[in-house]
């Protein structure tokens, strides 16, 4: 018994539980949330089940496994210090994966299915058997399409009990496309203060390839049109009020974005890790703020 709680003991240690990053979860939180507030039906019990494996355990696991894989000693998303890596981190990273799915079991088999897509992406882009982040355009397309359009389909599909295809209608799509579209602008802004430690470890990403200056103009694109879908989607399928809470609520992001760009532009140097995540949680809240209240315009 003695043993047994000390190798629990050694598999989450202060520096495991540090490299599990489950505050940064709330910066994954947006899309899953706008999945939600986008659904006509809502199975609460399984949109909570679901919303703790992935924030408290699916993805502290790859935030782990991530760590372990790239061995950082500078800072990392969530982390500006981070402690020694050792061998133990990934057979917690497994073991946490493992509970969450069992956990996600009791939402049923189809959800289990495809939150193991989930995991199975995340390994795949830190693994050095694959490791998809060392190549510029596959890591950020891997990264905008899971993490975007694929979790807001989890989630969504997940809220109305509907994981089959009948899910997919054009609606829905395009709410994916707007998910990926924003992820695939803010992902690259998280790594603009990681060049030189990225470049050292070969991991080539798009954010490298583009350089400082260059990220902040292809996140502008990017961020330029997801408005635009976003125009379409709301007015097409919602209401242009709902459009309109979406651009006053992200208005504080984007005088934050352009203050932060202005700066980069007279100084590279101001590509800082406090910088970009103050970014993360302005983003954070101005999305989960939009999309709490789209919800709940819709049903008080």
């Amino acid at each position: 018994m003695n043993q047994s709680i000390s190798y629990t003991r050694q598999l989450f240690d202060k520096d495991t539980i540090l490299h599990l990053r489950i505050p940064f979860s709330i910066y994954l939180f947006p899309v899953f949330w706008f999945g939600i507030s986008q659904s006509l039906n809502i199975h609460a019990i399984d949109v909570l089940i679901v919303g703790i494996v992935l924030h408290l355990f699916i993805y502290p696991a790859s935030n782990l496994y991530n760590s372990y894989m790239d061995k950082d000693t500078g800072s990392i998303g969530g982390l500006e210090h981070p402690p020694p890596i050792k061998r133990s981190m990934y057979y917690t990273s497994i073991i946490v994966d493992v509970a969450g799915l069992l956990l996600c079991a009791l939402t049923g088999w189809k959800n289990v299915l495809l939150v193991a897509g989930y995991i199975a992406f995340s390994k795949s882009y830190s693994w050095d058997g694959i490791r998809l982040k060392k190549y510029p355009l596959w890591g950020w397309l891997s990264v905008m399409f899971f993490q975007g359009g694929y979790t807001f389909m989890l989630s969504s599909m997940t809220a109305q009990q509907q994981v089959d295809m009948s899910w997919f209608t054009m609606a829905n799509l395009e709410g994916m496309l707007i998910a990926s579209l924003m992820l695939g602008g803010s992902y690259p802004l998280t790594q603009v203060y990681q060049h030189e430690e990225d470049g050292e470890r070969g991991d080539y990403t798009i954010s490298y390839k583009l350089g400082v200056k260059g990220t902040f103009i292809f996140s502008c694109v990017f961020f330029a049109l997801s408005a635009i879908v976003c125009y379409h989607y709301f007015t097409t399928w919602r209401t242009l009020t709902d459009f309109f809470i979406f651009v006053a609520c992200l208005s504080p992001l984007i005088i934050y974005f352009n203050w932060w760009f202005v700066r980069i532009l007279k100084d590279p140097t101001e590509a800082r890790y406090k910088y970009a995540m103050l970014m993360n949680k302005i983003s954070a809240a101005c999305m989960i703020i939009c999309f709490t209240i789209i919800m709940l315009k819709d049903r008080l």
